[in-house]
């Protein structure tokens, strides 16, 4: 207890790294929530990459908002936040699966169904807490995130999850990143392009179920998108871009951790900071390389060469 309490306004730093870290690692609770971050930031990462892909990062933005009045509700009935963060999430990728992606009018379709659902659960957030009338752990906790209190046992359950929803990409992968990039010659060939859909933002719903306990429902853009769109404008290749998204999420991740322990300020402010400094370099750089290629004059022909 005594621990949580230096917490609540930031631990010293020493200026010590190594010093610091062995402090930082001696609490099982942080050691939790590095494991945590790092299975969550993966599996952000990766799914992110898709997602930004597909142009449905407001479809994730809900499915992440909508954990919170899972999580509020689950505890309201006296069951685990967990469950309540994974049941709603996936429950409301199912909703906006309903409608089809195709055409102009479906995309209009899906947005404004969306929309609905995000506010409507929204709503029901803030009165799932109001009827609450125990100790909630925090409506900040619920939609900004804490590293505080995260049990061997949530650790776990992460990994399952992760797993599961890496697993199943990773066979519909092929045929999902075709149906992404063109989904009009995809169906001619015979992808089923809205069943992959439907799979796509269930298996979404449980990355932003599980993305949520660690930023917090309002930040899960911090893991879900500014790491795919670092790694998208670096390179156009799926293998290095999925490997980089990963990697830029788990590097920012870490970062949020370790500042966010010697600070007093929640773990998705610096995760969403660290990340949205990733990404400005990345499109600096990106920007930056396009100006130099455009002013490296054309090589001049070999002599003997064709006019």
């Amino acid at each position: 207890m005594s621990a949580l309490l230096q917490l609540a306004d930031g631990a010293a730093w020493s200026w010590n790294p190594a010093e610091d870290l062995r402090q930082m690692w001696a609490f099982p609770f942080m050691v939790n929530a590095f494991r945590a971050g790092t299975i969550v930031a993966v599996t952000a990462g990766v799914m992110g990459w898709f997602m930004v892909l597909r142009r449905q990062s407001f479809a994730g933005h809900t499915l992440a908002v909508v954990g919170f009045p899972g999580a509020s509700g689950a505890v309201l009935v006296g069951v685990g936040a967990t469950y309540g963060y994974f049941a709603f999430c996936v429950a409301a990728a199912l909703v906006i699966a309903a409608v089809p992606r195709g055409g102009r009018s479906g995309g209009v379709q899906e947005s404004a169904l969306t929309g609905t659902v995000q506010a409507f659960l929204l709503a029901c957030g803030f009165l799932f807490t109001a009827l609450y009338k125990g100790l909630l752990g925090g409506t900040t906790s619920l939609l900004f995130g804490s590293f505080l209190g995260i049990t061997t046992r949530q650790v776990w359950v992460l990994l399952a999850v992760a797993a599961a929803v890496l697993a199943a990409l990773a066979v519909i992968g092929r045929p999902l990143l075709f149906a992404s990039v063109d989904p009009d010659v995809a169906a001619a060939r015979g992808v089923p392009v809205r069943s992959l859909s439907t799979a796509f933002l269930v298996l979404l719903g449980a990355a932003a179920a599980g993305t949520s306990q660690i930023t917090g429902t309002l930040l899960v853009f911090a893991l879900l998108v500014m790491p795919a769109a670092t790694a998208q404008a670096l390179t156009a290749r799926p293998g290095p871009g999925l490997l980089l998204s990963a990697a830029v999420a788990v590097a920012v991740t870490w970062l949020g951790l370790t500042v966010a322990y010697f600070t007093p300020y929640p773990i998705g402010f610096w995760v969403t900071t660290f990340a949205f400094g990733c990404n400005v370099l990345a499109r600096a750089g990106a920007f930056a390389a396009g100006r130099l290629r455009a002013g490296t004059p054309a090589p001049l022909p070999a002599a003997g060469g064709a006019a």
